[in-house]
């Protein structure tokens, strides 16, 4: 059933989060908060997650119905590791991630980050960064440890640093009173879907119906967060989450709209959530070449393109 429910017995269903209540979760938050998964017949939980939980190992062993994954690469990783999991819709066509520079310093485009120190996690270092050094030449030399502490980078003007391109620019401008220089690996050629929704297999070939009302549902909301009234759905993230204040959110939903996070690329025709088995099979080739995936991974094993491309909520775009 893909359309509203009727009058019924709503079916509960949790739906894990990656990180705390945030306004890159907004439209989520909107349909909970809205009624759009109540008109779906949904009784949704979002369990946030945050430093101290690991939503993702409690997918499949039915803890939760959904989570929310960062980036292909955890769903090519789930095949290897043979986790009976799958990626159901992808909501951000981008992925958010960033290299932040210093205005001034001589950097001006992308290529010239190589001459830079670069503060990376130990998970860039391992995804992101290995693409950077097979598609621009970037240096392991040239590495040094982030630690989620803009200082090191602020002291340092020949660095740069990674971030999210709706939040870690904000704290820097707020905290130095400069504009920093911010290329979106996206941009760049990095072709990551970032925000996809994952559940079990079992519940993709028991309950497709369910499957396909959170992934509609979900879709409505985003549409709604970006494009309609994103009230309800702010109001419950500052309820989750106490230090998220208006300004952030203000931020982050400008980002999410002008870098074409959410709603850009095959999601404009097809609407958001799009995928394609062209960009999985460009995204898997590349991370093989940067030895970041082997080769004898069965991606296609890794998502399904059953409930997305249905141009839902595409009506609710505005027109320009």
């Amino acid at each position: 059933m893909a359309g509203p429910a009727a009058a019924q017995a709503l079916d509960k269903v949790a739906f894990g989060t990656n990180w705390v209540a945030e306004p890159e979760h907004g439209g989520f938050y909107q349909a909970l908060a809205d009624g759009t998964y109540k008109r779906y017949g949904l009784d949704v939980t979002i369990v946030p997650g945050g430093p101290q939980a690991n939503n993702r190992i409690l997918l499949p062993v039915g803890k939760l119905d959904f989570y929310m994954s960062a980036n292909t690469l955890q769903a090519f990783d789930a095949v290897e590791q043979g986790v009976p999991t799958v990626v159901v819709a992808a909501m951000f066509q981008k992925d958010p991630q960033v290299l932040i520079a210093h205005p001034g310093a001589g950097v001006q485009r992308f290529a010239d980050l190589k001459r830079t120190t670069l503060f990376l996690s130990k998970e860039g270092m391992a995804s992101y960064f290995q693409w950077l050094k097979a598609e621009y030449g970037f240096s392991d030399a040239q590495v040094k440890p982030y630690t989620s502490n803009p200082q090191p980078f602020l002291a340092d003007k020949r660095s740069a640093m990674q971030g999210y391109v709706t939040s870690e620019p904000y704290a820097i401008e707020k905290q130095a009173r400069i504009r920093p220089l911010v290329f979106l690996l996206a941009d760049e050629g990095f072709s990551s879907y970032s925000t996809l929704i994952e559940t079990r297999r079992e519940l993709v070939e028991k309950k497709p119906g369910l499957v396909q009302r959170f992934v509609d549902a979900s879709i409505i909301g985003w549409y709604t967060y970006l494009y309609g009234d994103p009230g309800a759905g702010n109001a419950l993230i500052k309820k989750q989450n106490p230090e998220m204040t208006d300004d952030l959110i203000a931020y982050a939903v400008a980002r999410l709209k002008d870098r074409g996070i959410v709603d850009s690329g095959d999601a404009l025709t097809s609407g958001i959530g799009a995928m394609t088995d062209a960009r999985m099979t460009a995204f898997f080739a590349a991370m093989v070449k940067a030895g970041v995936v082997k080769p004898t991974v069965d991606f296609r094993q890794s998502y399904t393109l059953r409930f997305v491309n249905k141009q839902v909520g595409l009506d609710l775009r505005p027109r320009n």
